[in-house]
């Protein structure tokens, strides 16, 4: 049996900077992984969440549904998808009654949330965003160095 071989998604140079920033979410859910499996207490792992979630997260949702999510409408069944992803993303991360369950819930569905954008949504967007869209992403989204919080790296 030939394995099929998955051909990379070409992202257009307005998104590219947005993927990257999809690339430090799924560490930030191995790094979560990673603690559970090494036995770090949850409140270190939770310390590094807020961290990265008021840092990274905050702005990267902010900037998808203010400029990104609109190229397909928020009445698009996938954007409506997205959009319900991020609230419930808020919620777990605001979450404090039981950190360990809802740094779980994080590590899984941020992980799902990301994959769904990389391999659906965004190839949708690109599919139809104009020239002057993608223009309008690149002025706004700056694609800066990423920088990490490494004050307690309980991952290494």
């Amino acid at each position: 049996m030939e394995l099929k071989k998955i051909k990379p998604i070409k992202r257009s140079q307005a998104l590219q900077g947005v993927s990257r920033e999809h690339h430090h979410g799924l560490l930030l859910c191995w790094k979560i992984r990673t603690g559970f499996s090494k036995g770090i207490a949850e409140e270190r792992i939770k310390t590094y969440v807020d961290w990265f979630y008021i840092t990274h997260l905050v702005p990267h949702f902010e900037l998808e549904e203010n400029h990104i999510f609109p190229i397909l409408g928020n009445d698009h069944k996938m954007i409506k998808k997205a959009l319900a992803q991020h609230k419930r993303l808020h919620r777990l991360f605001a979450e404090t009654d039981s950190p360990s369950k809802s740094l779980s819930l994080i590590e899984e569905e941020l992980e799902q949330h990301i994959r769904f954008e990389e391999r659906v949504l965004f190839n949708e967007i690109q599919k139809i965003a104009t020239e002057e869209q993608l223009q309008t992403i690149l002025k706004i989204h700056s694609d800066e160095k990423f920088n990490d919080n490494t004050d307690d790296t309980f991952w290494i």
